[in-house]
């Protein structure tokens, strides 16, 4: 009896969260059509111009293989997609095939938790063991995690120390591995910024234990169904990696899936360009996160170095006084580069990703100054 009633219970809740989560597709589409019109006939061309200008003299030379545009306003002006998505089998890239985002994938994270948090499901100044009893450092918090405050070492290098390099690991192992090899804290909770795909892993357990939905579908529910981003999601198999966009390194050699690729949280997003710029719009929108939420996303949290450079809740910024805030996010994995950038203080999003290791996706400078009054180099 108590199995039965607990199967209920979960499918009462998951049929309760597929509720939510039409009410709020409706509410988007409402709140779109009113705060996020065309551009100016003006604007348009000349951003057009710029974004144009800018893909013919860096992104697309070589052997650029990946996706390319910019939107203002959530309304796409300027794309591209080149190269191979499947080199061996000579498949094309187009503007619809899904890229592995890398750690771009940590703004869609950030994203799922803080959607919980506006549904009170997560506080951010709860401590991360209150959701994941096993997870061994008490005193981390969620917002330790999603600004990377925690201290937290890297998966892949106690991972490496301490298996076989072969058996593919979970996100669950890794607090095993945490807990099994007493495994210490790179500094003390809450003192500095320290870059670390173990906070985002950890995160979306968390997002499976309040869910009660394998992190894949919670994102499907929580992300993508709402903001209507058709072609992503989030890969965690080998079947899945194998039969994915591929990736190659410097030498054009595809890298094959590792022990490390089933990891998801703070990686595994397969997405296109268009899709990110459908999730950059609803990062606007009240009707997917609170006004509340947005201000504490979109600021910093680490001022103990002086500098322009900082981290908010699941993006990074470059700030200065006399500029505008520039929000963005890079990804690297394997092959897979990306650079997904929210200029805020003028509604525009460019996105570039490359599954062939092609490093000049991530310098903007030229196409930022044509844009607005943003910060492009930290000595400016």
């Amino acid at each position: 009896m108590k199995c039965y009633l607990y199967r209920f219970l979960i499918g009462f809740s998951v049929f309760l969260f597929s509720c939510e989560t039409k009410a709020t597709e409706k509410a988007i589409r409402r709140e779109v059509d009113v705060m996020m019109p065309m551009p100016t006939a003006a604007r348009k061309q000349y951003l057009l111009d710029s974004a144009g200008n800018y893909y013919r003299q860096w992104i697309n030379r070589g052997n650029f293989s990946g996706q390319y545009l910019i939107a203002k306003n959530g309304h796409i002006l300027f794309s591209r997609a080149a190269g191979f998505s499947n080199v061996e089998e000579q498949v094309k890239m187009t503007l619809e095939t899904p890229i592995h985002v890398a750690s771009i994938s940590k703004v869609a994270t950030a994203l799922a938790v803080l959607r919980l948090v506006d549904q009170g499901k997560i506080a951010l100044n709860q401590k991360v063991s209150h959701y994941l009893p096993k997870f061994p450092f008490k005193e981390i918090t969620v917002n330790m995690l999603l600004t990377h405050r925690s201290g937290l070492p890297y998966y892949g290098y106690f991972a490496d120390a301490n298996t076989d390099r072969t058996t593919v690991l979970s996100n669950e192992d890794i607090i095993r591995l945490m807990v099994k090899f007493n495994i210490k804290l790179n500094s003390k909770p809450g003192t500095h910024f320290a870059y670390c795909n173990t906070n985002y892993a950890m995160l979306a357990l968390i997002v499976e234990k309040v869910t009660k939905l394998p992190f894949p579908e919670a994102m499907k529910d929580l992300i993508f169904d709402p903001l209507d981003m058709k072609s992503s999601s989030v890969a965690s198999s080998k079947t899945q990696y194998d039969e994915s966009c591929r990736n190659y390194n410097q030498n054009g050699m595809w890298n094959g899936f590792t022990y490390l690729d089933a990891i998801y949280g703070d990686k595994n997003l397969y997405t296109t360009a268009r899709d990110l710029v459908k999730m950059d719009r609803g990062t606007y929108l009240s009707s997917f996160l609170s006004d509340s939420l947005r201000k504490q996303m979109f600021r910093g949290y680490s001022y103990e170095h002086p500098g322009t450079r900082n981290y908010g809740l699941g993006i990074r910024l470059k700030e200065k006084k006399g500029k505008d805030t520039f929000f963005f996010h890079t990804g690297w994995w394997h092959g897979n580069t990306g650079l997904y950038c929210s200029l805020r203080q003028d509604t525009i999003c460019i996105i570039a990703l490359s599954n062939n290791m092609n490093k000049r996706v991530y310098n903007l400078g030229p196409l930022l100054k044509a844009c607005g009054n943003y910060v492009v180099n930290d000595e400016e």
